[in-house]
């Protein structure tokens, strides 16, 4: 990736990730803590993936996405939490330079990948729920792949986009990024010249924009549905309608609230600690909860892991 964007010749030929320096006697609990999250993260994922597989009854639009929604979480995850968990266990926190930048590339394509694919979910159950006559026709198959596929063009433009402009920047300050991973603001602080600021004011106006658009597309699809949802006359009918919507929103609470955090939060004096507990949230945190809402919230979901998983549990045991 990094050879594709044409990088800068730079004075830095690698980076310190200070990160979790700040918490030095914490460290072995953090790696501890943060694995089991990681390989749980993962378990969950691949269970809602291996359980839509084998259920036929789930091959539907709406499970699709969710299937690109747990690959697009994988892939984000393994971006990060490795290279992270391998350094809470090192005495050396460097990085190459290209493989910075194949970090930021990666995590901002399948960060954005994964806020575009909830949008289509958002869409899915508008169509859904508003539209049910015209559903097979909106969500036909090769409907529902274009949506996906989009979805990963769109993360991955972003994710180029951003990491060219951060690395055809001059890195020539000190090389400690106060941070565990490559991330957009801590690496600006370590770039001079004349373009740090439009660079840094480009970057963050397309961030925001990206998620506020998705984040809004969002708001319409629900309250179209939320409209339609009151005006039918049974109480049942109501709940059975809004309880296919109920993990997808609760999902997208939990993203777009820590996005907003990060994205929106005022431009003061940042600590290290703060800056690396606040990046747990979204890193770690939002990653581990995904899964367990989908697979909780989800009735059908639910229903379908409990008859593919403990069914063949309870053969091997009998």
């Amino acid at each position: 990736v990094a050879a594709m964007l044409g990088l800068n010749h730079t004075f830095q030929s690698q980076f310190i990730l200070l990160g979790f320096s700040a918490f030095p006697h914490l460290q072995l609990m953090f790696f501890l803590l943060f694995l089991l999250m990681y390989l749980f993260t993962l378990l969950g994922n691949l269970l809602i993936m291996a359980t839509i597989w084998s259920e036929r009854s789930l091959h539907t639009p709406m499970y699709l996405f969710l299937c690109a929604l747990s690959i697009s979480e994988i892939l984000y995850t393994l971006a990060i939490i490795p290279r992270m968990l391998a350094d809470l266990l090192s005495a050396h926190h460097s990085i190459p330079l290209v493989a910075c930048a194949n970090q930021m590339f990666f995590s901002f394509t399948f960060g954005f990948t994964h806020s575009f694919l909830l949008t289509v979910m958002g869409y899915d159950r508008y169509v859904a729920i508003c539209h049910p006559l015209r559903y097979n026709v909106l969500m036909s198959p090769r409907a529902c792949a274009c949506l996906v596929a989009w979805s990963w063009i769109g993360g991955s433009v972003m994710g180029m986009v951003v990491t060219t402009a951060v690395f055809h920047l001059t890195f020539c300050g000190p090389n400690e990024i106060h941070h565990f991973f490559c991330h957009v603001p801590p690496l600006l602080k370590l770039a001079c010249g004349k373009n740090v600021l439009v660079v840094a004011k480009g970057v963050g106006l397309v961030c925001i924009t990206a998620l506020l658009g998705c984040c809004l597309l969002i708001l319409l699809s629900y309250a179209f549905i939320v409209s339609t949802i009151l005006r039918i006359p049974s109480a049942e009918g109501r709940h059975k309608a809004f309880s296919t919507c109920v993990s997808h929103l609760t999902v997208v609470v939990v993203h777009y609230g820590f996005a907003s955090v990060i994205y929106l939060k005022p431009k003061g004096p940042q600590s290290l600690e703060g800056d690396t507990l606040m990046g747990i949230t979204y890193t770690v945190l939002t990653p581990f909860l995904s899964p367990i809402i989908f697979s909780l919230r989800n009735k059908e979901l639910k229903v379908a892991i409990k008859k593919t998983f403990l069914s063949k549990l309870s053969l091997q045991n009998s």
